[in-house]
């Protein structure tokens, strides 16, 4: 199967089966791994959370080719279910609207917001607390965006331990609705977060496909990008180029 990319025609990668009802893309294909080389990471110091490696997905958004093959891939495996495919596309706040919103677009459905709880108007439905990698959480969906009978991809920039994932199952299920798959950029399979979606509440969600298309091993160590180390986490907009010259220095010595 093949589809445009850009102005070239793209080979489909092949479609990887890591365990049940675990899919991924095979790792060794030329596209993904050039998604993979678009995704720098940060370590604590200049993260948003205390983690060991932080993905950037600015990576990929950034670049139009490779932002544009990322919804590409995603929209060919949806479009390929014809009729038994997705009916809504709904993306976790924040980094799910990056991808959910281009991939509900090219399949002509719609895009629902699964936001932290506070930030949506409206009658709105809670998943309830929830504890994810960071913190502990609360997500809702407005009421009426999913009902009885639609069948929903859950989409995210990445899965860690499962947990926000894991809260928008539960939420679209007491709505009535089926998730038809959870789908992510980027896997931790060290965290082993689709073990724990298809292990929840006694297997309820076992036979939920989950998909990913990039494992942080095809990352790798030399995506890691933190600048030297007297950089300042934030700088002052007037020392912006002083500073994005050290850094661009840095990174081309690096290379």
């Amino acid at each position: 199967r093949q589809r445009l990319c850009g102005a070239r025609v793209m080979a489909s990668p092949a479609v990887i089966t890591l365990g049940p009802q675990h899919f991924c893309l095979d790792q060794t294909d030329e596209h993904v791994r050039a998604i993979a080389a678009s995704l720098p990471w940060y370590g604590p110091k200049y993260s948003p959370h205390d983690v060991p490696s932080f993905y950037d997905v600015s990576g990929i958004t950034e670049d139009p080719v490779v932002f544009q093959r990322v919804v590409d891939l995603f929209v060919a495996r949806y479009r390929a279910q014809g009729e038994a495919g997705p009916t809504h596309i709904a993306g976790f706040d924040a980094r799910g609207f990056l991808f959910g919103p281009p991939i509900a677009l090219a399949l002509k459905i719609p895009f629902v917001m699964i936001r932290k709880a506070g930030k949506l108007p409206g009658v709105l439905v809670s998943s309830g607390k929830y504890v994810t990698e960071y913190s502990t959480d609360e997500t809702v969906m407005r009421l009426g965006s999913v009902r009885a009978g639609d069948r929903v991809v859950l989409i995210d920039d990445l899965i860690a331990t499962g947990g926000t994932a894991i809260a928008g199952f539960n939420l679209v299920d007491q709505l009535g609705a089926r998730v038809h798959e959870f789908a992510a950029m980027v896997s931790l399979p060290f965290l082993d977060g689709v073990t724990k979606i298809h292990e929840y509440a006694d297997g309820k969600f076992k036979d939920v496909p989950c998909f990913t298309m990039v494992d942080d091993a095809t990352i790798g160590a030399e995506m890691g990008s933190d600048p030297p180390t007297d950089t300042p986490r934030i700088v002052a907009a007037a020392d912006a180029d002083k500073y994005f010259a050290a850094v661009d220095a840095a990174r081309a010595k690096k290379q």
